[in-house]
């Protein structure tokens, strides 16, 4: 069934419209309702949010437990920050192997009043000032002209939520079906893995050699490749080597019939993971 993912600056309000969301199916359209949020996986988002290592873990739970609950008769709402575009692209690809439909729902408060919103919550509850601003610093909000973010409801301070085109955002439309970078199946030869190594870290060298004599907004073109990597600004080799390990291990759970699709799938993962 549908998934649901919510998204905005820290104490924008989204917890709030979850659980109005979570009434409006169960009593009004009959659905089972379950919420994947930072609270009932038991996270310290103080904590986490304030380490890098913790966070990808933290992240990497709530997915889990999102996709855990995706069966024929649950509607799930993710109830957290989801604010990295990068990780709104695996819940994507997460909700199109399950063949099934979402959406998102960003909670567009602006900082201001978000941060009147958290002073008043208890301590325990409350983001730390400095965490709160790098928070909101760090939010890359959904754009819907991107498939992962679409369809987007944008929900403002005072606004209904729109409930009726909520439903029929999920329940009146079709899901995507899975592709082969989204569909689980078994490795298809013994040099997968190799393949998929040595076809990644030669885009990374490409990647690396054509920024050398290029300025922001030029097109970094990886031969073979038919989409082309916006270049917005330099790429470290640590950066890049990172998102090359991250799409490894996405890629041997779900790996492709054709090897030769390995660099296109991997400049399509970058393009929506680099600011």
């Amino acid at each position: 069934m549908p998934l649901v993912i919510m998204c905005g600056y820290p104490s924008s309000g989204k917890t709030t419209r979850c659980e109005e969301l979570a009434n409006f199916f169960r009593e009004e359209m009959k659905k089972n309702v379950e919420i994947v949020s930072d609270q009932n996986i038991g996270l310290n988002k103080n904590d986490v949010y304030s380490d890098t290592r913790k966070e990808k873990d933290a992240r990497g739970t709530l997915k889990a437990a999102a996709q855990r609950k995706l069966t024929r008769d649950n509607v799930v709402i993710l109830d957290s920050l989801n604010y990295i575009k990068g990780f709104r692209y695996e819940l994507f690809c997460m909700s199109k192997s399950a063949n099934t439909t979402q959406c998102v729902i960003h909670c567009d408060t602006n900082k201001d009043e978000s941060k009147k919103w958290n002073e008043q919550r208890s301590e325990e509850d409350r983001y730390r000032e400095t965490l709160f601003d790098e928070l909101t610093m760090r939010f890359e909000p959904p754009n819907p002209q991107q498939r992962w973010d679409s369809p987007l409801f944008l929900v403002q301070v005072g606004d209904r939520l729109p409930v009726q085109q909520i439903e029929q955002a999920l329940f009146q439309r079709k899901a995507p079906p899975p592709n082969m970078s989204t569909q689980s199946q078994p490795l298809s030869s013994t040099n997968f893995l190799y393949e998929l190594d040595r076809i990644t870290q030669e885009t990374v060298t490409t990647i690396l050699n054509q920024q050398k004599t290029m300025v922001p907004g030029d097109k970094i073109v990886v031969p073979g490749v038919q989409d082309k990597l916006d270049y917005v600004r330099p790429f470290t080799l640590m950066e890049l080597q990172r998102y090359k390990r991250q799409f490894i291990t996405y890629t041997k759970m779900h790996p492709v019939d054709d090897v030769s699709k390995i660099s296109n799938l991997f400049v399509q993962y970058l393009q929506s993971s680099i600011k």
